[in-house]
């Protein structure tokens, strides 16, 4: 799955889904009746990109802003599965490995195909930010305004979803590590090569295959300082420094996290196709609401996630 298809969609990509598009239409009533969007159509009374209508193109416009600043946060989601779902609950199997045995010619035959045991993951974490205004001060507030304190909304959500996807990696318990235990640096305070190699051993022994490397941005500044890394590392065509994302080395793709979400004390290996899953059950989206009592309106960007550790040994833990 491509880096596009596990964000947020825009606006006109949402819109051209049938069932998404009945929704929002029997809404605009209620984002008609609220002054931010009335203010936005009157300052782009032609619309929005393809969109015609003042209306709807404001509602797109100030979709798309939020979605666009939540993006380069949304960090967690370069970490685990990401599956869209319309379930409040979704059913995951775990195959537990086939054991093969040495027997000879015409002996008994033993069956010992996959057992499977289950997990059930729930997406019932919603995450909301909301932004509010007098109707006073948006009769005459400027683009600008409006537009950053949306882009903050966005922000604040993508950044809380990283917050709580690198958490459920810090709370595994020590023994269900990769290897049992956390990896312990070579030199106490620093990040090396030699102890991203220690930590990726310990997933490839578990028979994970690990392909990413999560650091904070204090850990990332230990390795460009160690030659061993440098000359092993390549930017490659993955390269996004806006996403975090510089490179590969060891095939593992390095993702620095400069939320403040990853602990300079901590690092992780990660086999990310089987350690966890982010259920996406209501994607990122904006709503308007108002209080009558006080003249207050507002918008509100919103998620309904859900994410669990599937296999913990799929993931190594460096201690540093």
């Amino acid at each position: 799955m491509s880096w596009q298809d596990i964000m947020p969609k825009k606006f006109e990509t949402l819109y051209s889904d049938p069932k998404i598009r009945d929704e929002i239409n029997e809404l605009l009533p209620k984002f008609s009746a609220n002054p931010i969007f009335t203010r936005i159509s009157e300052l782009f009374p032609s619309g929005y990109e393809s969109i015609t209508s003042s209306m709807l193109g404001a509602i797109a416009r100030m979709h798309d802003v939020v979605v666009e600043a939540a993006q380069p946060n949304l960090i967690a989601r370069q970490l685990v599965q990401v599956i869209r779902t319309s379930d409040p609950i979704v059913r995951f199997p775990k195959a537990k490995r086939a054991k093969a045995y040495r027997s000879a010619e015409l002996a008994q035959v033993w069956i010992t195909g996959e057992k499977y045991e289950v997990q059930d993951v729930k997406a019932d974490l919603e995450i909301r930010a909301a932004a509010e205004w007098t109707r006073k001060f948006l009769e005459d507030a400027p683009w600008s305004v409006l537009e950053r304190q949306a882009a903050e909304l966005g922000r604040a959500v993508g950044l809380l979803e990283t917050e709580e996807v690198i958490g459920m990696f810090m709370r595994i318990p020590e023994d269900e590590l990769a290897g049992g235990s956390e990896v312990i640096t070579v030199n106490d305070g620093k990040l090396s090569y030699e102890d991203v190699v220690n930590a990726r051993r310990a997933v490839l022994k578990e028979m994970f295959h690990p392909d990413c490397l999560l650091v904070s941005v204090s850990r990332e500044a230990d390795l460009w300082k160690d030659d061993k890394f440098i000359h092993s590392f390549y930017f490659g065509e993955t390269v996004d420094k806006q996403r975090g994302v510089l490179g590969n080395f060891l095939g593992l793709e390095l993702i620095v996290d400069n939320s403040g979400s990853v602990p300079d004390n901590k690092a992780f290996v990660i086999d990310r196709k089987a350690a966890g899953v982010l259920l996406v059950r209501r994607d990122l989206t904006i709503s308007s609401y108002e209080t009558m009592k006080d003249e207050v309106y507002g918008i509100m960007a919103s998620e309904r996630i859900g994410m669990e550790i599937l296999r913990s040994k799929a993931v190594a833990r460096i201690s540093i």
